[in-house]
């Protein structure tokens, strides 16, 4: 393990409901409290919802940015990382992760989906797109966070 702690990727939508915004605090907090490290796109939605729960408990949050300027980052992440890639950012956020959890999302999560799949990354599924071959699907921000970690070299 570096020092940082281990390298969780919650993904999700941009904007989202209450109830999903609740499930990615609580995620983001559960991670935080096992001394993870947050990894996301560092924007709003589930993004900002996970920065905030894991600053909350403690942790340290990382928002690999799609644009130029650090202050498009949610008020929660800890460290942006300002690519100007766009979507291509997504690359470099799966890459950086040691396992991701999907958390709602429309198609920007999906494509982290399937490249965290083609980088033989683990990826666990909470609300997410279904039916996808080699997802761990979850029901509970707890399974979700617990599943993540129990999949980790």
């Amino acid at each position: 393990m570096d020092f940082l702690g281990r390298r969780i990727g919650i993904i999700g939508a941009g904007l989202c409901d209450q109830d999903t915004y609740e499930i990615a605090r609580a995620t983001g907090a559960l991670v935080a409290s096992r001394g993870g490290l947050i990894y996301c796109g560092g924007l709003g939605g589930v993004m900002e919802a996970a920065c905030r729960g894991a600053t909350e408990a403690g942790g340290n949050t990382v928002g690999i940015l799609p644009g130029f300027k650090a202050s498009e980052a949610n008020r929660f992440v800890t460290i942006p990382v300002v690519t100007g890639l766009s979507h291509a950012r997504n690359v470099v956020l799966v890459r950086s992760c040691e396992a991701l959890i999907a958390i709602s999302g429309s198609h920007g999560t999906l494509s982290e989906i399937a490249l965290a799949l083609k980088m033989w990354k683990p990826v666990i599924g909470l609300n997410t797109w279904p039916g996808i071959q080699n997802v761990h699907y979850v029901k509970t921000a707890e399974e979700a966070v617990e599943k993540a970690f129990s999949l980790l070299p």
